[in-house]
């Protein structure tokens, strides 16, 4: 692990001489980068849930890459920062949202480091009126699905979604029968069913799912 601050300048450096010298690399915008930024962020949860450590070592540093790159713009543009203020932000911001670790708080679960993550974290973003300030609508729609549920739990809202889920346990429980999928090998053969159940009546599951989400939101947002 030794060299590390050493290798990490070096890639800067490499990123800089790439940028000065490559034309493909000096017609690219922060907005045309992002379909490479989604592709190797996909690419890298591949190699993670195959745990094939080799893969994941490579996806980590083109990964990694992105993150210079959209630097290296920034620092040639209006109001600029490069890799060095966003690594500087970021471990300020770490070591705030750490008060157990950097501070005088103390937390002995994992729950008590969630409570002074979220105070920390609402210290930080004051402007914020709602709990959905900061969801990124782009996100797949059933990674949004649980943020959006998650979210709803603050204020009330979607509870009669899980108020449905213990009715049904409680049926299957009193009749002996299972419908609720049990682990998530099942959940996932539940929610491929469902695609296909779509894709055979013609629906578009992720439009029908994504426009749920929208409704949910307003829902979110009336309950504020």
């Amino acid at each position: 692990m030794s060299g590390f601050g050493d290798e990490l300048k070096r890639a800067a450096d490499t990123m800089r001489e790439v940028r000065e010298r490559c034309v493909w690399t000096q017609a690219m915008t922060h907005e045309r980068l992002v379909p490479y930024l989604i592709e190797e962020s996909a690419e890298l949860v591949d190699a993670v849930e195959r745990g094939d450590r080799a893969e994941m070592r490579e996806e980590l540093g083109d990964l990694l890459w992105q993150v210079l790159f959209h630097a290296e713009l920034s620092s040639r543009e209006d109001d600029p920062f490069d890799i060095d203020d966003v690594a500087r932000g970021l471990t300020e911001k770490m070591i705030r949202r750490h008060p157990h670790v950097f501070g005088g708080e103390t937390a002995e679960t994992p729950e008590r480091v969630l409570e002074l993550w979220t105070a920390a974290k609402a210290s930080e973003k004051r402007e914020r009126t709602s709990v959905l300030d900061g969801v990124a609508s782009s996100m797949p729609s059933l990674a949004l699905a649980q943020k959006l549920l998650g979210k709803g739990a603050q204020v009330r809202v979607g509870a009669e979604l899980l108020e449905d889920i213990a009715a049904a346990e409680a049926i299957e429980q009193a009749e002996g029968v299972e419908a609720l999928p049990s682990s998530e090998e099942e959940l996932g053969d539940t929610l491929l069913g469902l695609v296909a159940l779509a894709r055979a009546r013609g629906w578009d599951a992720e439009r029908a799912l994504r426009s749920r989400l929208r409704d949910l939101a307003d829902e979110i947002r009336a309950a504020e």
